[in-house]
């Protein structure tokens, strides 16, 4: 959360800068994140149809462990350790 926090910051301060320059800023459009954004979604259709075709459940906890790290580019959970048997 702090790199992105610290990214975030930065990055208003080069917009800040290039105003106070008068100079275009050289980020790209919105429309360009977006399909960006949905290159990574896309990625994860693959996947998705392989757990199908295997027959094996697409879970919410196998979302979030496999697909929400490449999405957002954080390192995926830690599985809470199982209880010892009995």
């Amino acid at each position: 959360m702090k790199a992105y926090l610290i990214s975030l910051l930065t990055g208003m301060l080069a917009g800040g800068v290039y105003v106070a320059i008068a100079v275009p800023s050289p980020a790209p459009p919105v429309v360009a994140l977006l399909g960006l954004f949905g290159m990574l979604v896309g990625e994860q259709i693959i996947p998705a149809l392989r757990r199908l075709i295997n027959r094996q459940p697409l879970t919410m906890a196998w979302f979030r462990h496999e697909c929400v790290p490449k999405i957002s580019g954080t390192p995926p959970p830690e599985r809470a350790p199982e209880p010892p048997p009995r």
